[in-house]
């Protein structure tokens, strides 16, 4: 079986775009825009420690590690505003 081909001489190898937003960022930013010290994520279908998980990799992207923390108690998640 016989098939052509062609080669192409590149310069770079092209990386891989990655979004730079993610599905978890609407919870961060609606919970800095609001009025909140302290509220509960409900998120349906996903483990808390998994959306802790998710939610403090995006609040260290943002550089938001000092103003925001995410714990987990009971399989709830929580987000906390550091005063």
């Amino acid at each position: 079986m016989d098939f052509s081909f062609d080669l192409v001489d590149l310069e770079k190898k092209f990386r891989r775009k990655f979004s730079k937003v993610s599905k978890y960022d609407p919870i961060i930013t609606k919970f800095c825009e609001g009025t909140f010290a302290l509220c509960q994520i409900d998120a349906l279908g996903k483990n808390a420690n998994y959306v802790r998980l998710r939610l403090s990799k995006r609040i260290d992207a943002r550089g938001l590690d000092k103003q925001i923390t995410i714990s987990v108690v009971n399989n709830i998640a929580y987000l906390k505003e550091n005063v």
